[in-house]
């Protein structure tokens, strides 16, 4: 029986059963990238302090055994729960002997920027990315400010289960440090590349309503905009970690920013997450650009200067694919996960890669999602292009993902759910890579579980939004079909 998760990705998931989406979330998640639940709670099932610092500790421990620089740089997002967290991550690596430069609030791509020019063995941004308030998390670095690999995930994770860990001595605990200069150091590297126009993109006057989420986007994006010339009218922008919506940038949640745009009158809107790794776009009509069509913008303005490879994950749209072969060059899938990505573009040494849900990688700034660059590499985009930003969207290949999800439970086999699925459509294009994905004429559905969230994903793609939406009914069917199968024999 073949495991159809995520290769390079050993999680732990702690869930009660028939678990449901509510504020009282009972969630630990364990992983390669960090940990990361709900504050508040049981130990071992929800983010507590307890749960925290034996995190800390087993990555700190880690980094010590590994003999790299015992130096760690962390940063945090607006989250309410982040100045509790930070303080425990510190305090709890200053007593294995590390020390720490603390960036403060910041974002994930200023941290991952900063960790190698602090010449540090590693680095932890606490942050739970694209989900609700209540959560938080770990995400754990290494030297090179990329997320550690599943081996190094697998020491961490063992580390945490065994607890063998020692303390440094009363003489030998770690020094502590705060810097907050590294959001300017970021946007001085990202001016500083070769692609980004500065010149033609003041020239351009750009109006740009920017949606905040009431996190670091409001102390990164308006002084690189202003670099760039741009208006810049925030919404959301006081940093409450209390989101005016849910954070994460889907259609459903940015009615404001489109609303704002029309308003306003602007040539465009953007949206990030809450540490700043994601992006999206809105038209100058109010009308989505679509975050998966981030990535396949700025990937066509990139491989007009730079010829080279890309790279995208199993749950990216076609679309990019498309316009790689359309520049003569070769496009690549990695399974979920930053990580995956970032290791699939260094062996087919892609010039831009990333995820469908708006994660721009270039390397040639660093090999981390950051949207920060994809701000100013797609406004260099529209410069060039001299049209508005939905004429640039309609010139690309017209592909609709709609994405679903089922909560995970105790009752649901997936190892029997994904192998009947297979058996099921062995006549089709099936890769398992990463859960389980098939290819149809019409689009594709991709399985998999959650690497941030107790949940399967469902995504589907298609030419039309009601094939697609089809093709996730189709599955749901067949699941619910294969989970009575299974009810029987038990």
């Amino acid at each position: 029986m073949n495991d159809f998760r995520t290769t390079s990705l050993i999680t732990v998931i702690l869930i009660k059963k028939n678990f449901t989406v509510k504020p009282k979330i009972v969630s630990l998640i364990k992983s390669i990238s960090g940990i990361r639940g709900t504050i508040g709670g049981v130990s071992g099932k929800n983010l507590t302090p307890l749960d925290i610092v034996e995190s800390a500790s087993a990555y700190g421990y880690w980094l010590l055994q590994k003999g790299k620089n015992p130096k760690v740089v962390i940063g945090r997002d607006a989250r309410i729960s982040g100045e509790i967290v930070s303080q425990l991550v510190v305090n709890t690596l200053r007593s294995l002997g590390i020390a720490v430069v603390d960036l403060g609030l910041s974002t994930t791509p200023t941290v991952e920027i900063a960790v190698p020019l602090e010449e540090a063995g590693g680095g932890i941004i606490l942050t739970a990315s694209h989900n609700p308030k209540e959560w938080n998390a770990l995400k754990l670095l290494n030297d090179k400010g990329e997320f550690i690999s599943a081996a190094d995930g697998q020491d961490v994770l063992n580390l945490i289960e065994s607890g063998e860990i020692t303390y440094a001595e009363v003489d030998k605990l770690g020094s502590y440090t705060t810097k907050d200069t590294y959001i300017n150091t970021h946007i001085e590297q990202i001016l500083n590349l070769t692609l980004v126009d500065v010149a033609a993109i003041q020239d351009k006057n750009f109006k740009i309503v920017v949606d905040c989420i009431n996190s670091t986007g409001a102390i990164s994006i308006p002084p690189l905009l202003e670099k760039l010339g741009c208006e810049c009218i925030l919404l959301n922008e006081e940093m409450t970690g209390v989101f005016a919506h849910n954070p994460e940038p889907l259609p459903a949640n940015l009615r404001q920013l489109s609303s704002a745009v029309l308003t306003h009158r602007a040539h465009l809107g953007i949206v990030v997450d809450p540490d700043v790794d994601r992006l999206a776009f809105v038209c100058e009509d109010g009308e989505m650009f679509g975050e998966e069509y981030t990535l396949v913008a700025i990937a066509d303005y990139i491989l007009k200067h730079t010829p080279g490879a890309t790279v995208s994950n199993l749950s990216s749209t076609r679309a990019l694919s498309e316009i790689t072969e359309k520049h003569g060059q070769t496009y690549t899938a990695s399974a979920v996960g930053e990580v995956n990505v970032v290791t699939k573009m260094k062996e087919v040494n892609a010039v831009i890669g990333g995820e469908g849900n708006g994660g721009v990688i270039y390397p040639e700034l660093h090999y981390g999602r950051d949207a920060l660059a994809g701000i100013a590499l797609m406004l260099s985009h529209l410069a060039h292009a001299n049209q508005p930003i939905s004429f640039l969207r309609n010139s690309y290949p017209n592909y609709t993902i709609s994405k679903n999800k089922i909560e995970l439970s105790d009752d649901i086999d997936l190892d029997y759910i994904f192998d009947g699925l297979q058996k099921k459509y062995e006549r089709e294009k099936i890769n398992t890579i990463d859960g389980l994905k098939i290819d149809f004429e019409e689009g594709w559905i991709h399985l998999r579980r959650s690497n941030t969230e107790p949940i399967v994903r469902i995504y589907t793609e298609s030419a039309s939004q009601v094939i697609a939406n089809n093709l996730a009914n189709k599955i749901r069917a067949d699941i619910n079909d294969l989970m009575k199968e299974k009810a029987r024999t038990i």
